[in-house]
């Protein structure tokens, strides 16, 4: 049955589903030092997300050294190594295509704790506060601790 049919929802699925399967042949790779190269042996990296791109030819993978120690320096190693990479993901993922692989450096742990820091503020507290009272949610039953 040919392809032409699928849906949008369907579509989605299966990006989502591929982008897992590369992220976890990823990970397996760098876990069991199968990439020679020195950065990348005394790192942990963790692959957070891969995002394929609606034709499944391009894949940009979200990486992170585990406590965040010598970020640049991985993300060199491994565009250093993209072309050995996206050969063993190209093996260990069956797809039409090998994906072109991309790395870039996962900020969201960064914007969350931004985010959580800028909600702490008293000034952004008070204006929760004030916003509850005008919403009629300020009723003493918070859930907050």
């Amino acid at each position: 049955m040919a392809r032409h049919n699928e849906t949008p929802e369907g579509r989605s699925v299966r990006l989502l589903r591929v982008g897992e399967q590369v992220r976890h042949a990823l990970s397996d790779i760098l876990m069991r030092g199968d990439v020679h190269d020195a950065t990348l042996v005394s790192h942990s990296v963790s692959i957070t997300e891969v995002r394929m791109s609606p034709d499944l030819r391009h894949a940009t993978a979200f990486v992170m050294p585990l406590l965040g120690g010598d970020a640049e320096a991985v993300l060199k190693a491994l565009r250093t190594n993209t072309a050995y990479l996206q050969s063993e993901v190209a093996r260990r993922v069956n797809t039409k295509y090998a994906a072109r692989l991309k790395f870039l450096l996962d900020e969201s742990f960064d914007e969350g704790s931004h985010i959580d820091t800028l909600l702490r503020s008293p000034q952004v507290a008070r204006d929760l506060e004030t916003d509850g009272e005008i919403d009629g949610e300020a009723d003493g039953d918070d859930d907050r601790d």
